[in-house]
């Protein structure tokens, strides 16, 4: 196996710097720089369709963090999905490729090909399950045999949940078989909003979801098995006395994810693996009213081409203002935070999980800033940084992964998010 060249002119690359997730990499890239992270001194770069773009993104970060080398000291690499030739270029100037340009499933796999063709470890925030699960068929063996990590879902999707479920296995004494989580998202008076990106890569995932059932039947996976008492689902709707709210299944990447990592460790690790639910506070019973009216329309125009186009071109629409063209005010972002809260149970050290009912529980929580931008920058960036630190403590030297594969031996977990 090739090694990945460590004597390029730039630790990280952020491609897609432009894009409104991109944007706060960029800064998020430069408070790590500045503060000295392990690497003396971390080289990193920007790249996108557009020099002109870009360069107004850095002059943008300069002035709001007061750092105005950066309209100077970092250089811009013109990149686009489109030019094969560009992204080869790009690839082999930087160690790591930080990918912000979604949706994916339409954007992703040219930037994964050209990370692997070229010696450069990929990280993405991607949340389509779909994308993820594709890259890790189809370029699984190519990134191993080239020592290349493909990281995807390095964000909030789905960083707190896969490191979540490794930090409450650790915590706990003895043998834990199941875990539900619960994701409570905290506003202030301007409420919460999304950007349109995460709302495209809504519609076209559950347009094609038929899609994902068929590309899960290609990797043969034997089910894994039930440790302990078998855990039942609870219903689409139901109050949650654990967050004292309505609460429905989470829908994001989650629980895919966490499922992948459960399998890798099932059968690289021989760990028992752990039942897992994810669920999402959504409030009182207004907010369940305006949910399944929201609900009903949005799944029936899904399934139409012309209905996917209605939700795609007006998302605050069809979306009662959750996702927007524009995305959140600053205002907004500085208002909101998450908690991920875990409730685990499980047998206790001494006690034979095939007999008898669970007779320990555990509750463990990540607490953090909001979501969909501060909480997935910070995570993205920390995995990037973790890769180049700890890269021995990787799997296999390359491969696709989930975080929690990719980084159950790293210091990753403990960090706050």
């Amino acid at each position: 196996m090739a090694d990945v060249p460590t004597r390029r002119p730039y630790h990280i690359i952020i491609f897609g710097a432009t894009g409104f997730t991109g944007q706060f990499v960029v800064e998020e890239v430069a408070r790590c720089a500045a503060e000295g992270p392990g690497l003396s001194p971390l080289k990193w770069a920007v790249a996108g369709r557009s020099r002109q773009r870009l360069e107004e993104v850095l002059k943008q970060a300069a002035g709001r963090l007061s750092m105005p080398e950066l309209r100077t000291d970092i250089e811009v690499i013109v990149a686009d999905v489109s030019i094969e030739e560009s992204l080869a270029i790009m690839c082999q100037q930087g160690v790591v490729i930080l990918n912000c340009v979604g949706p994916y499933r339409f954007y992703g796999e040219p930037v994964v090909k050209a990370c692997i063709e070229n010696g450069a470890h990929y990280i993405d925030i991607c949340g389509e399950p779909q994308f993820l699960e594709c890259m890790q068929l189809q370029y699984h063996t190519k990134a191993l045999d080239r020592g290349v990590y493909v990281i995807g879902s390095c964000g909030f999707d789905s960083i707190p949940a896969d490191l979540g479920i490794l930090y409450t296995q650790r915590q706990f004494k003895g043998t834990l078989t199941a875990v539900e989580s619960f994701l409570k998202i905290t506003s202030g008076p301007e409420g919460f909003s999304g950007h349109d990106a995460t709302w495209q890569s809504a519609v076209y995932g559950f347009a094609d979801s038929g899609s994902l059932r068929q590309l899960r039947k290609k990797f043969g996976y034997k089910p894994l098995p039930v440790v302990g008492a078998k855990v039942q689902k609870r219903g689409f709707v139901f109050f949650s006395k654990e967050i004292e709210q309505y609460a429905i299944p989470f829908m994001g990447s989650d629980p895919s994810v966490v499922k992948r990592t459960q399998r890798f460790l099932y059968e690289e690790e021989h760990q028992s693996p752990v039942q897992y639910s994810a669920y999402v506070g959504v409030g009182g019973l207004f907010s369940i009213v305006k949910l399944f009216c929201g609900g009903v329309l949005f799944w029936f125009m899904v399934k139409f081409g012309l209905g996917r186009k209605l939700l795609t071109t007006f998302p605050s629409l069809f979306s009662f203002g959750l996702f927007s063209k524009a995305g959140p005010t600053m205002k907004q972002i500085e208002n909101t935070c998450f908690s991920l809260t875990f409730f685990g149970e499980g047998y206790s050290d001494g006690t034979d999980p095939s007999q008898g009912r669970p007779n320990a529980k555990i509750c463990t929580q990540v607490i953090g800033a909001e979501p969909g931008y501060v909480a997935t920058v910070s995570a993205m960036v920390q995995a990037a940084v973790t890769l180049l630190n700890e890269l021995h403590s990787l799997p296999r030297r390359g491969g696709v992964y989930t975080p929690g594969a990719a980084f159950y031996k790293t210091s990753l977990i403990d960090r706050p998010p």
